[in-house]
């Protein structure tokens, strides 16, 4: 998960209406904080303007009467977000809350995020309990700054969207918690794809580069655990202490996916402890059984799945083309070999080769959103599709052009690990100028891509496989060769351009000497 740090007082007054002493204040409208921070707007009952202390300063005003009562508002975690799901709250009714306390961890249509707060006071109630669904810009908590306020607070509280734990929105198929029972652990329904991909990730053989991971068990001086919101959930639980669990996060920090594993563990060592019995022959690892399905059921969509939805639907909208090409990979095979130890991987040889071509063909790297003109992106940023349970994302390589094959190679497994892990920033995922879609690990050949919603092209690559070919002397031949196919938004990119780009894009392939710098 992700802890996102604009600050709330440092907006204030940049770029936001003035309000005139006679005005009632209402919520700051999501847009304005789009990507950023949890934005906690000044409640009604009072009529603080979010930019009052400035004006105080300036004289503007004579007196300001302070918020007593706050709401919390559902973020907007991306540009695309509509909707945000609440995985967990860290915090329960009546706890006193400091500046800067994680409080809620919210699930966007891409990753999981710690939501802190910009005030001091008491979470007075709950008006979206876990596991709930509510607009951006929805009431999710009231605020109280003292004691005194709680009453009050939870008496606003129940007039938004029916009362705490009742969203007025679309909520989960499972119930949410009970409202009576705030301080009651409840695993969260949403949290359940990120446990199985974080799982996925854990249990997977490690390959990558160097990167910073604690050999020590996450605490800072023997004094505080470091561990994210969910980790510390999860680990409650699962029953597992912390102060034995060694973080693989930024700097050591427990992450979701360290609790599961030291649980696994724990797991092992109380089986081994019984004594042997027969058991039938296994059924097979458990990690590959299906989930259970019910024919006939009807399964909502999650967060994930109808932000994938909605963007499959705006691509309706643009007019596209498709153009295929064969390249003969002989010599990037044996390039991917040699390096391969030093773990570069092929993913990053495919987005190095295709940001080289880009960087001659700046057309195909540009986008139209608006629908009347296009812009010429100044940086190349590949986005590679990956699949995550329930859908996929599209983590970005940045300036992919100028980075070496290496540093390019362990930025793209960080990359995937913090999307199996739901902890990509919005501008991770969120940049791209072109993307890369790859099946050919799973043998297909060849198929077509959808374009995504303001971006001018992506290409689809298939796998490499030995062809017989005519050679230059007459003869027949064997040579490894792989199609790809690429889908371009046809108001900004036309046939003999894409045409020329594949061209080169094949050039820089079968001769890859480049990529290794």
């Amino acid at each position: 998960m992700v802890s996102l740090t604009a600050s709330l007082a440092a907006a204030a007054g940049v770029g936001l209406p003035s309000c005139s002493p006679s005005s009632s204040a209402s919520p700051l409208p999501p847009s304005s904080f789009q990507g950023e921070k949890l934005s906690w707007g000044p409640s009604s009952l009072v009529g603080l303007c979010l930019h009052s202390s400035s004006q105080r300063r300036h004289g503007r005003f004579s007196s300001v009467v302070e918020a007593k009562v706050r709401e919390i508002f559902m973020p907007a975690l991306s540009s695309t977000m509509v909707e945000g799901k609440i995985v967990s709250w860290v915090k329960t009714e009546g706890d006193r809350l400091s500046k800067g306390d994680s409080v809620v961890v919210v699930e966007s249509d891409k990753a999981d995020m710690d939501v802190e707060t910009f005030y001091d006071g008491i979470l007075a109630a709950i008006v979206v309990g876990d596991g709930e669904v509510a607009p951006v810009g929805a009431a999710i908590g009231i605020l109280a700054e003292n004691e005194d306020e709680i009453e009050e607070a939870k008496a606003k509280a129940a007039t938004l969207n029916g009362g705490p734990g009742h969203a007025n929105v679309d909520s989960s198929p499972v119930a949410p918690p009970e409202a009576s029972s705030p301080k009651t652990e409840q695993p969260a329904v949403s949290a359940q794809p990120a446990v199985s991909a974080q799982t996925s990730v854990a249990s997977a053989p490690s390959v990558s580069a160097p990167r910073i991971v604690s050999t020590h068990p996450a605490s800072e001086g023997g004094s505080r655990i470091v561990a994210s919101p969910y980790a510390k959930k999860l680990a409650k639980e699962l029953k597992v202490d912390l102060a034995t669990v060694i973080g693989s996060g930024p700097s050591g920090r427990i992450v979701a996916a360290d609790v599961e594993a030291a649980a696994s563990k724990t797991s092992v060592a109380h089986v081994s402890d019984q004594p042997a019995v027969p058991t039938s022959p296994p059924q097979g690892p458990a990690v590959s059984t299906p989930p259970s399905i019910t024919p006939g059921t009807s399964v909502p969509f999650s967060t994930m799945q109808n932000a994938v939805a909605r963007n499959m639907v705006d691509s309706l909208s643009v007019p596209t083309f498709r153009v295929g090409y064969t390249i003969t990979t002989d010599e990037l095979d044996s390039l991917y070999k040699k390096i391969k130890p030093k773990g570069v991987t092929m993913t990053a040889l495919l987005a190095k080769a295709t940001a080289l071509a880009l960087a001659q063909h700046p057309t195909l790297n540009a986008s139209c959103k608006d629908g009347k003109s296009f812009t010429f992106n100044s940086s190349i940023n590949i986005a590679v599709a990956v699949a995550m349970d329930g859908g996929l994302i599209t983590p970005v390589l940045q300036d992919a052009d100028k980075m070496d094959i290496y540093s390019l190679s362990r930025r793209w497994k960080e990359l995937v690990d913090k999307a199996r892990a739901k902890q990509l920033q919005p501008h991770e995922y969120s940049t791209g100028t072109f993307t890369l879609s790859n099946l050919g690990m799973f043998g297909v050949d060849r198929f077509d891509a959808i374009l995504p919603p303001g971006t001018g092209a992506i290409m689809a690559v298939g796998a490499s496989e030995p062809t017989v070919i005519a050679t230059s002397d007459g003869l027949f031949g064997v040579k490894n060769q792989m199609q790809v196919n690429v889908t371009a938004d046809h108001r900004i990119i036309y046939g003999a351009e894409l045409a020329a780009f594949l061209q080169t894009l094949a050039k820089i392939i079968e001769n890859p000497k480049d990529l290794t710098f």
